[in-house]
């Protein structure tokens, strides 16, 4: 199943329509995206995994996709975003333990 891939697919249209009624807004946005993500102390593959995490706690499943694929690319493990996601059930609860696996199937699926 390529359900991540049909919720990134179906995002690509808004995108980019939102991006051109907002270029300076969505300029500001992809400069701090790339600052947050480049590689320092931090490896981008970690802080990919995190920002998966983070999307668990967000409920949200666009960035469950995007960061799902773009953890895979950077090179981050099934049991490093296994273990980080273990810390987003920890902080979340109940809703974490509906979105942690969704999250794990879609790195799955970009994997």
């Amino acid at each position: 199943m390529l359900h991540n891939h049909e919720v990134l697919d179906d995002l690509k249209q808004p995108t980019k329509a939102l991006r051109h009624a907002i270029p300076e807004t969505w300029a500001g946005f992809l400069s701090l995206h790339g600052a947050a993500m480049a590689e320092g102390e931090v490896p981008a593959r970690i802080k990919e995994a995190v920002a998966l995490t983070l999307s668990v706690v967000k409920r949200c499943d666009g960035c469950i996709a995007y960061h799902a694929k773009a953890a895979a690319r950077a090179g981050a493990t099934q049991a490093e975003v296994a273990e980080l996601l273990g810390v987003g059930l920890l902080m979340d609860g109940g809703t974490a333990s509906v979105y942690a696996p969704r999250a794990f199937d879609a790195f799955l699926e970009f994997q």
